[in-house]
Order: C-alpha cells, then structure tokens, then sequence
C-alpha cells in the first residue's frame, strides 16, 4: 500500500483569506478592542477569554458582513464622502457585541455612541498597525518588485 501525502497550496488564496492576513486582523482587531473598551465607557469586556472570543466574532463579522453592508450602502457611503463608513462599523460591533451576549460572554456595548465611537477607535488602531506591518510593495523599497 502506498502512502500518499497531500499537500496544500496557499498561493491562490486571495489576501483577505490567507492564514496570516486572518491572524494579523485578529490581532489588530483585539488590539483594538482592548483600547476600546479601557477608553469608550459604553463598551465592557470582562474577561481575557471575552476579548479572545469577541476578536474572533468580530474578525468573522468583518470578513462576511462588511463587504455587502458596504455594497448596499454604498451610495450613503458616497453622499457622506465617506463618513457613513463610520456608521457601518459601528453596525459591525454592535452586531458582534450582540452575538457574543448570545453567546453568553461577557461582553457589551450599550449603545449607538459607544459603537460608534468604539469604531472610531478600533480603525485608528487598525491604520495605524497597518501602516506599520505592511509590506513594502513594488517600488517602496527601491526595489522593482520582482523576484
């Protein structure tokens, strides 16, 4: 009998969906919403095991849900120049907050302001982690970008 092996290739994955872009969202996210709950006073996190689990509902929230809420409001998204982003991502975390109070974790946001100012917060962290753990694309590094 031969044994066979079976091997994954990764390279076809879209950005979004590769194993190390997830686990930098998670990160990034957590990261965020750690600051979020210490500085919005509407937001509360009880526990470390709340904040794992809410970092992970959210990052599912953000890679499912927030692609077609920004589809279907894009044209709010336009009339707003953009600020109705802000409503989306308040949306995104008032829906995670609901589903880990489904869960029952113990974590919360106890209203339109907190959610929106919670998101304000968590995407300043998220530009700001970006920008400082991207990778330098073609042209940045002087390099031409090809191997």
């Amino acid at each position: 009998m031969r044994n066979r092996v079976f091997f994954v290739r990764l390279e076809g994955l879209p950005d979004d969906f590769r194993p190390q872009t997830l686990i930098r969202r998670f990160v990034i996210n957590g990261t965020g919403l750690f600051i979020a709950s210490v500085i919005v006073p509407g937001i509360e996190i009880g526990d470390w095991q709340s904040l794992l689990a809410g970092s992970a509902i959210f990052a599912i929230v953000n890679v499912l849900l927030r692609p077609l809420a920004m589809l279907v409001s894009c044209c709010l998204i336009i009339g707003s120049f953009g600020l109705f982003i802000l409503v989306v991502n308040a949306a995104l975390l008032g829906l995670t907050a609901w589903t880990a109070g489904q869960l029952g974790l113990n974590f919360s946001v106890s209203g339109f302001w907190s959610a929106l100012f919670g998101a304000i917060i968590i995407s300043m962290v998220a530009i700001t982690a970006n920008m400082i753990v991207r990778r330098p694309g073609r042209g940045e590094s002087g390099e031409s970008g090809r191997a």
